[in-house]
């Protein structure tokens, strides 16, 4: 029997720092059932208040810099992002009083850059065509530019990142799965969460497998993740820490969020349908064994896209 991890607390929260991490555990019945007796779970990380999985290393590179003196009043929070890691400094930095000032594509879903709007962060667009890749740029030019003015919070390089999965999601898997799982899938975005939690696994039991996911190829539909070998690789990130990548194709992620909503009542993000995807691919593997995977985000940022509604679908 796998244990949960209570969402609830007898005390108030002080504030919404406090709210992130301990997720649920979930088990999937009938996407897992063709590979039975192998189990498939997933952290459902929209659980956390600013609905994903970057609140964990938001608040971990946030502290951290408060604690070291480099974040303190009057500074502006700066970094480059997709959406969700945006998200988590907007929704941290109102929370303690703080400027943001983010680099994200013009093309990040309209969901995403509303919820920003709505949290006050200002926005630098950046060339669609350039990806994060183009927002990571540009961060680095207006700190450079500004080095007094801005915390620069550097997501892809900061070892705050992968530490706050190494403190946290990795001990909540381990202590859900009861040391039992054998497998653990990630996306490969800062890699922050599969170097955390690998690591924190790997220490616990060297033969548990890791398992990176990213793009099939430099031209995708996949919102956070990266084709590590056309990209700017991130700083944190350690391929030898790795035991494989699979690669999905966008259409498969697509194809996936569809099937988790209409087949396991999961509204999931594109990420989240990666994730899936890639988990069933190693499923099929084995005999035996405990998949464990993330799902960074529902799917409400995801609305506008199209693939939600194709024919047939």
């Amino acid at each position: 029997m796998l244990k949960t991890i209570p969402r609830m607390r007898a005390e108030a929260a002080k504030d919404v720092f406090e709210l992130i991490g301990n997720t649920p555990l979930l088990r999937f019945r009938k996407l897992a059932a063709p590979f039975a007796p192998v189990e498939i779970y997933a952290k459902a990380e929209w659980y956390n208040p600013g609905g994903s999985v970057k609140d964990r290393p938001a608040r971990e590179i946030i502290l951290t810099a408060e604690r070291e003196g480099q974040l303190r009043p009057g500074k502006v929070i700066l970094d480059a992002t997709s959406g969700n890691m945006g998200i988590a400094y907007a929704m941290l930095g109102a929370a303690r009083g703080y400027r943001v000032t983010l680099c994200i594509p013009a093309n990040a879903s309209p969901e995403r850059l509303r919820i920003l709007r709505a949290y006050g962060a200002e926005l630098i667009l950046t060339d669609p065509l350039e990806g994060t890749d183009g927002a990571i740029l540009e961060a680095r030019r207006r700190y450079e530019a500004e080095p007094e003015r801005y915390f620069y919070a550097d997501q892809y390089n900061n070892p705050a990142n992968w530490r706050a999965h190494y403190r946290t999601t990795g001990p909540e898997i381990w202590e859900q799965t009861e040391g039992r799982i054998t497998h653990f899938v990630a996306g490969l975005g800062t890699s922050g969460t599969m170097m955390g939690v690998g690591r924190y696994l790997k220490e616990r039991n060297p033969a548990i497998r890791l398992i990176g996911v990213q793009p099939d190829g430099p031209f995708h539909g996949l919102e956070g993740l990266k084709h590590m070998e056309t990209a700017i690789r991130p700083g944190i990130y350690d391929p030898d820490l790795l035991d494989e990548i699979v690669p999905i194709s966008t259409e498969e992620a697509y194809a996936m969020a569809r099937r988790l909503a209409r087949e396991e009542g999961l509204f999931v993000g594109i990420s989240a349908g990666a994730a899936m995807a890639a988990a069933l691919k190693i499923a099929a593997r084995l005999r035996e064994g405990v998949v464990v995977t993330i799902f960074p985000d529902a799917g409400y940022k995801y609305l506008s896209e199209n693939f939600w509604f194709e024919a047939g679908t």
